[in-house]
């Protein structure tokens, strides 16, 4: 198995869209090539319930630069963009240039009345996908609250949670997180806003539960041995491989 550069990002999201793409090419610019790198849910627009046509149109733009900036890296990251019959929260990995893998958030968050303004995605597109030898899953911030959606990722070496969880749940994010990298015995790259109303608590989780967070920082940076995914399912024997 191999070891990677992980970068959780915590940014805060402004007004301008623009500024906060310029924002985001800087920080990934300034991370190590060959690494692979997670920005919070919707970090470039925010929920911007009267803006969806402006950021699904702004999508097209960082999509375009997201693909440049990734010819040496790999970034995941939601965005909102309208399909024929609405707008979905969509996540977005980026590697080598390419589209990798994409999947809609099929679990809504009725308290921010996300299931008034999104379209559900297709629950089957919760599945497991390859970052060259690594085996990786995506679960999307309120989705963190459904185990069965646990289930659909287990096995993988590496779960992505991109999220702009409340500041009052900061709990339920750093205990769900953690929980899902020992329950899964993978490692858990998060990324959560870190506006005023967000809970930060953005970090990298160990399949054994350690987890390396800083509320202070834009970037949480570790290098994983995934070594340690084998290791641990080998000890503690639950019948992943």
């Amino acid at each position: 198995m191999i070891s990677k550069q992980l970068y959780a990002l915590q940014v805060k999201t402004g007004q301008n869209f623009e500024e906060n793409l310029t924002h985001l090419k800087n920080l990934i610019l300034d991370c190590e090539s060959d690494s692979i790198i997670l920005a919070p849910e919707v970090c470039l627009t925010n929920f911007c319930y009267q803006r969806m046509d402006e950021a699904s149109e702004f999508a097209k733009i960082a999509t375009e630069t997201l693909l440049r900036l990734s010819s040496d890296r790999t970034i995941a990251i939601t965005m909102i963009e309208k399909y024929r019959d609405g707008f979905y929260n969509n996540l977005k990995v980026f590697h080598k240039g390419e589209l990798l893998h994409k999947q809609s958030k099929h679990k809504l968050f009725p308290l921010g009345n996300e299931h008034l303004h999104f379209q559900s995605g297709d629950i089957a597109e919760i599945a497991p996908f390859k970052i060259d030898d690594l085996t990786c899953g995506a679960i999307n911030c309120f989705e963190l609250r459904f185990i069965e959606l646990w289930e659909r990722v287990k096995g993988c070496d590496l779960i992505f949670v991109p999220a702009q969880w409340g500041k009052e749940r900061k709990d339920n994010f750093e205990t769900l997180c953690k929980a899902l990298a020992i329950t899964t015995q993978s490692f858990v790259l998060a990324s959560s806003g870190a506006n005023d109303t967000c809970a930060k608590g953005s970090g990298i989780i160990s399949p054994f539960g350690l987890a390396l967070t800083d509320d202070s920082k834009e970037v949480i940076a570790m290098r994983a041995d995934f070594n340690a995914v084998s290791q641990v399912r080998k000890y503690i024997n639950i019948g992943l491989k």
